[in-house]
């Protein structure tokens, strides 16, 4: 396996298929003074911070430089570069540098030098990544029948577009939300987990479609006693079985709760048509409208009984005296011409209402390519700091959801700007260290505080500065080292016992699908289960002896792998999940041409998808 990267996710991805899958692994990075901190990923995974130790010591000459510890150093993977670390004769390769155009280079350059090479491309634009893994693909699906061997594997795809931004955001937004489910979601089809405290005296747990993780040992968290990796028996335990689910006490749950497909609603356009117009205008202004129509009206009506006029006629002549464009009423009767004097002088009441409305439209349309402010009494919104790719992602993903919502952002250049901009979310431009700024964000009247800034010294210390304003404020925090989390939780938990504090690594949570894309294989999404992650994988059943010609019973193992669904191929563009039958029996026989979604660790699955030419021994060391 070759990794190319040049952030913590190349570091990550590497320590995952070296650690957890025992691969050989070629890491591409940059030159020892451009290189970023590798992460650190526990005591319960240090072998992976040692691997890395010995990579470095070995590109330096120190050591052994096998293929399973080699690092080449360079500043672009460039032709030369690729062919060093070994492309034309790798299994895979991982492109997760941050920048898309050097990725998307790469990767053409790679696809020429080894055309069956398997490729896992990390690109922020969904759109250009769509149309680059069909060109890929093509290029691949060309080089492999101009073979005659027919060594090529033509039921998988050899390219994988994957964004780390889009596998973290969902995980984040509803991590940032107290009961919000933890969704996967991938082309129409969506995976709906929910965390339930522990039943109380009496009560027995719903399982649901099935239960996917007993949380740690705690009746006042439920969401988990630690903020890392959750070693040891406090931790969480992921795809339990039925007398571990019935022996568990006081632990909360993590459940399938139910699966749907999202679909576009068909009253969606005519609401957002009427919202937009109604934003035009405030609501004082509208009340003021209201108001001055009433009046009229009873004129009209008033009008309409003094002279026996027809209500039409009546509400005609009342008009012509609102805009002073009626001949007065000199001979008329002193009713008439008292209701003449009030129409007239409602009329100059209505022009400075009109006036306003014209000015208030076009300061609406002008605010739409600038930037909102908070508005007076906002409440119960979440506080999102950082508009990176990240940010934005979460951004989405929290409207989706119909949060309201109050971004923080120090750089005006921004990518997440635009998102804002478009989708009208009142941002604060400022320094979120500096007095003032989550003010301006009222944060002390917000449900939660999202910190997705890339510093993980900004995002604590905005999160103790929220704190300090409302100390049972709920924070999530991205962080990038497990031993930093650890600690920062075990702080914030001390100080303020009442309040929830979770924090999340977007490398942690995007490394597994990325690994398990390495290998061929459907990574549908993953869910945190606190720091610790469940992978759900979509897969053939042929050629895996632990899978096929055995039951759906047989299959299940405790903390490694757990079938959920048979895919019978039926679904459609409208519904694509349509094929797919989630009520299996225990006793149900898994063939040769099954497909399945099945949910796993990432340990189970390196040992159940590892490769079929050594299925003999598993992988796991």
């Amino acid at each position: 396996m070759v990794v190319c990267g040049d952030d913590g996710l190349a570091h990550r991805l590497a320590a995952e298929l070296r650690v957890v899958y025992g691969e050989q692994v070629t890491l591409v990075v940059p030159p020892a003074g451009r290189r970023v901190r590798q992460p650190v990923v526990g005591r319960a995974r240090a072998a992976s911070a040692a691997l890395l130790d010995r990579m470095v010591n070995a590109a330096r000459g120190n050591g052994d430089s096998g293929a399973a510890e080699r690092v080449v150093e360079a500043g672009e993977p460039t032709e030369a570069v690729l062919a060093e670390a070994g492309v034309d004769r790798a299994a895979a390769l991982a492109l997760v540098y941050d920048d898309d155009e050097t990725n998307i280079r790469a990767a053409l350059t790679a696809r020429r030098l080894n055309p069956r090479l398997r490729l896992v491309l990390r690109l922020y634009n969904r759109r250009l990544g769509q149309h680059i893994e069909e060109l890929l693909d093509q290029a691949a699906a060309l080089a492999a029948g101009a073979t005659s061997d027919g060594s090529a594997d033509s039921g998988a795809p050899s390219t994988v577009v994957l964004s780390d931004a889009d596998t973290a955001a969902p995980a984040l937004a509803a991590t940032a939300l107290a009961g919000t489910s933890k969704v996967v979601q991938t082309e129409g089809l969506m995976l709906r987990a929910v965390e339930r405290p522990p039943p109380g005296p009496g009560e027995v747990a719903d399982p649901g479609l099935a239960t996917l993780a007993l949380l740690s040992a705690t009746s006042n968290d439920p969401a988990g006693a630690d903020g890392s990796e959750g070693s040891g028996e406090q931790g969480p335990r992921l795809l339990p079985d039925a007398a571990a689910v019935r022996d568990a006490t006081g632990r909360g749950t993590v459940v399938l709760e139910q699966v749907s497909y999202s679909g576009a609603s068909g009253t969606a356009s005519g609401l957002t048509g009427v919202r937009s117009f109604a934003s035009l205008f405030s609501r004082r202004l509208r009340w003021s409208l209201a108001g001055v129509v009433g009046c009229v009206l009873a004129l009209a009506v008033a009008l309409s009984v003094l002279t026996g006029d027809h209500p039409l006629h009546a509400t005609y002549v009342t008009l012509l005296d609102l805009f002073a464009i009626n001949e007065p009423a000199l001979n008329q009767p002193t009713g008439r011409q008292i209701l003449q004097l009030l129409t007239g002088l409602l009329g100059l009441v209505l022009l400075p209402v009109l006036f306003a409305a014209v000015l208030e439209a076009l300061g609406a349309f002008r605010s739409t390519s600038g930037l909102r402010r908070p508005p007076r009494g906002l409440g119960g919104h979440v506080v999102l700091l950082g508009l990176g790719k990240i940010g934005a992602r979460v951004l989405i993903r929290l409207r989706e959801l119909g949060i309201p919502v109050v971004c923080v952002e120090a750089d005006p250049e921004a990518r997440g700007l635009a998102v804002a901009r478009r989708l009208r979310v009142p941002v604060v431009l400022g320094d979120v260290t500096q007095e003032g700024v989550l003010e301006a964000a009222k944060v002390h009247r917000a449900h939660a505080l999202l910190a997705l800034t890339s510093v993980d010294t900004t995002n604590l210390e905005a999160a103790l500065y929220a704190r300090s304003l409302r100390p049972d404020l709920r924070a999530v925090l991205r962080l990038y080292d497990d031993d930093f989390a650890t600690a920062v939780y075990r702080t914030l938990r001390a100080a303020h016992p009442q309040a929830l504090t979770r924090s999340r690594s977007v490398t942690h949570l995007a490394a597994p699908s990325f690994a398990g894309a390495m290998f061929g294989r459907q990574i549908l999404g993953a869910i945190p289960v606190e720091r610790r992650v469940l992978l759900f994988a979509a897969l053939e059943v042929a050629g895996h002896p632990r899978l096929e010609g055995r039951t759906v019973g047989e299959v299940f193992r405790a903390g490694a792998w757990r079938v959920l669904a048979l895919d019978t191929g039926a679904g459609t563009e409208d519904s694509p999940g349509a094929g797919l039958v989630w009520d299996l029996p225990d006793e149900y026989v898994l063939g040769s041409h099954d497909r399945v979604v099945l949910a796993a660790t990432r340990r189970g699955l390196a040992e159940l998808l590892g490769r079929r030419s050594r299925e003999g021994e598993p992988r796991v060391p």
